[in-house]
């Protein structure tokens, strides 16, 4: 049954989910309720919700005829002028749809990309986008051309505009290698500020978390910035690096990024990598929690470490923190730190437990540093000392050279500077 919601400012909207028997209705209607809130944060109103259980896809418009018809009657009756997918849509199932419901049809990868066009406003964060709009558009290229004329305006259709994207395969790839190869150029000045912290001495602390967990206001607390702090996903798309000095004095730096969430579009991950190196290059992680998601706790947690898998972050110390303190009850606090009990819970806010967090910071990073480094293979001399002297996290051939992500005592970092990998794992 078509659950209503009371409507809001905003283009009004329906949202619909197709559950398969691998999904429990709490995973299905978590999802469909993260949806909701992605659509508001897009400018959206939510006036009604659909869901059907299958056992497999329709391929034509991945719910039964008979529910198609159902979501056309209830996108009418509320005045819906666009429906919402939570699965993923082909082409060929977006124009059918499309049809089918007299209705803009967009897919969940398409709401996110549109939020993050939203809220991209520095030339690196547009660039990225960009970059992943495009990918995620280019396989729905018809070879007559993009037919955009039918979407208009409106939810789903902001970023690169109509303009660009009336082109060719061929002039969409050029646009896409031309915006690659801007991010390179932006990626090596990042390389190099690395190497400067390296040298400097400066152990790299980062904040990782669900979308809206209030790594801004963190940040913001332990370091005076002015980063923009709203109750809104994806606010924040740009990392943000600050210098911290911990409670024993030793300075460090001290980095934001981009939140993460379930089903977090690929092509995001894949044009927001070198924002996200910030991540794989850190001593330490510490894993903001929303604490007052208590409903969605352990899928939000989840997603968070699935994320980091995917970058090759996984094995990199970390600290889970429950954020929002203030802003939940003391019996709830009770629950999480008898089934979190490794987790320490703080406000960005007041902070409140920020203190003892910081303390935890220290013990984790000691006096150790993780680099990676590319040793030629002549040089057993020092391979030998490097497993002498550190603990060798990995190694792989490079061609004539052997490369190694090592945790080494940081007065002997220094030694092996000029030995610095220039991939985009190399230091921190």
């Amino acid at each position: 049954m078509p659950r209503q919601i009371s409507n809001d400012d905003g283009e009004p909207c329906l949202l619909v989910a197709v559950q398969l028997p691998d999904a429990t209705d709490e995973d299905t209607t978590d999802s469909l309720e993260e949806l909701g809130s992605l659509a508001r944060t897009a400018g959206a109103a939510v006036v009604a919700t659909q869901i059907q259980k299958r056992t497999a896809y329709n391929p034509a418009t991945l719910l039964g005829k008979g529910k198609v018809e159902e979501v056309r009657r209830a996108a009418r009756a509320n005045g819906a002028t666009l429906v919402i997918f939570d699965n993923e849509l082909t082409i060929a199932q977006q124009d059918r749809l499309a049809t089918d419901l007299d209705t803009r049809v967009i897919d969940r990868t398409a709401l996110i990309l549109d939020i993050f066009a939203q809220h991209a406003h520095t030339r690196e964060g547009s660039a990225q986008v960009e970059l992943a709009q495009l990918s995620y558009l280019l396989p729905r290229i018809r070879g007559r051309g993009v037919e955009l004329s039918r979407l208009g305006g409106g939810i789903g259709t902001r970023g690169p505009g109509e303009t660009k994207l009336e082109v060719d395969r061929r002039r969409i790839r050029r646009r896409m290698r031309k915006l690659e190869n801007d991010l390179d150029q932006m990626e090596a000045v990042r390389k190099t500020q690395r190497k400067q912290r390296v040298r400097a001495g400066l152990p790299a602390i980062c904040l990782v978390g669900y979308t809206n967990s209030g790594k801004s206001s963190l940040i913001n607390r332990l370091t005076g910035a002015s980063v923009l702090v709203e109750n809104q996903l994806f606010s924040t798309l740009e990392s943000t690096t600050r210098r911290l000095e911990l409670p024993d004095r030793r300075k460090v730096v001290v980095s934001d990024t981009v939140g993460f969430i379930r089903k977090l579009p690929h092509e995001l991950v894949a044009a927001f990598r070198s924002t996200l190196e910030v991540v794989r290059s850190a001593d330490i992680l510490i894993h903001l929690i929303d604490a007052t998601r208590e409903e969605t706790l352990a899928d939000s947690i989840l997603a968070v470490t699935d994320v980091l898998a995917d970058l090759e972050a996984s094995e990199i110390p970390c600290i889970l923190a429950f954020n929002k303190l203030d802003a939940i009850e003391p019996g709830k606090l009770s629950y999480l730190k008898r089934a979190y009990a490794d987790a320490m819970p703080i406000s960005a806010i007041t902070g409140a437990g920020v203190g003892e967090l910081l303390v935890a910071a220290s013990g984790y990073i000691g006096n150790t540093r993780t680099v990676t480094l590319a040793i030629p293979g002549e040089k057993g001399d020092i391979l030998s000392a490097l497993y002498r002297e550190g603990s060798v996290i990995s190694r792989e051939l490079d061609g004539d050279k052997v490369v190694l992500r090592v945790s080494l005592p940081s007065e002997t970092v220094s030694k092996y500077l000029g030995y610095l990998a220039n991939d985009a794992r190399n230091v921190h």
